[in-house]
């Protein structure tokens, strides 16, 4: 391999790394996403919540629809997209909508993923919603999950409409010409058809649990 191509794939590789938050290997094999027209596996599966509650999807199940968005308090694209992400669901939850925000992340791997900073987090940020701890990274892995922030919304009848990011611009809210979320979050909320039902998911990678193996 000459010099030129040698470059090439290192940048390939940096850029990988940049795009997944973590040095490659060091997450599980990318799971499947959960398709759309599916309901929220692990629904029943309990989590502790920022405010000591434990809960779980089915608990929140809004009468018009449920979002699920996987995020965390260390990843840079979560925190861009933060402050959107709590005032839509801030807004979503008075309007029918379930709404849980749920971290998968090991903080063995950040420490800022920790629950004490979940706890902060949602107060700084005033979440009128849960902001849950998955502790064993299982739902996560369940919906096929692997970027934060990531988002699912389900409808009334419990049905995915919605699957990937918040917006197109992560870096300026008063640049944003598409938002995904936003737009599929109302049309469930006045029971129309999602516009944009599946877009790419753009964050860290989800910094999983190991799994544990069958005894």
């Amino acid at each position: 391999m000459n010099r030129t191509a040698l470059t090439r794939a290192a940048l390939l590789a940096a850029s990988i790394v940049l795009v997944s938050g973590a040095p490659a290997g060091a997450q599980d094999a990318a799971p499947t996403a959960l398709a759309l027209g599916s309901k929220a596996p692990m629904a029943t599966t309990k989590m502790k919540t920022a405010s000591g509650k434990n809960v779980s999807i089915a608990d929140v199940k809004g009468a018009k629809g449920t979002l699920v968005v996987f995020t965390c308090n260390a990843c840079p694209y979560a925190k861009k997209w933060e402050e959107r992400i709590v005032k839509l669901g801030n807004e979503a939850a008075r309007k029918g909508i379930g709404v849980i925000a749920i971290n998968a992340n090991d903080p063995a791997v950040n420490a800022t993923d920790d629950y004490a900073n979940m706890v902060t987090r949602a107060k700084e940020r005033s979440m009128k919603y849960a902001y849950a701890l998955d502790a064993t990274s299982d739902i996560a892995r369940a919906f096929g999950a692997t970027r934060t922030p990531e988002a699912f919304l389900f409808d009334a009848a419990g049905k995915l409409v919605y699957h990937g990011t918040v917006d197109d611009n992560c870096d300026d809210a008063s640049a944003v010409k598409q938002p995904y979320l936003a737009n599929a979050v109302w049309a469930v909320a006045s029971g129309k058809a999602v516009p944009v039902a599946e877009t790419r998911s753009i964050g860290c990678g989800i910094k999983f649990r190991a799994a544990k193996s069958a005894s």
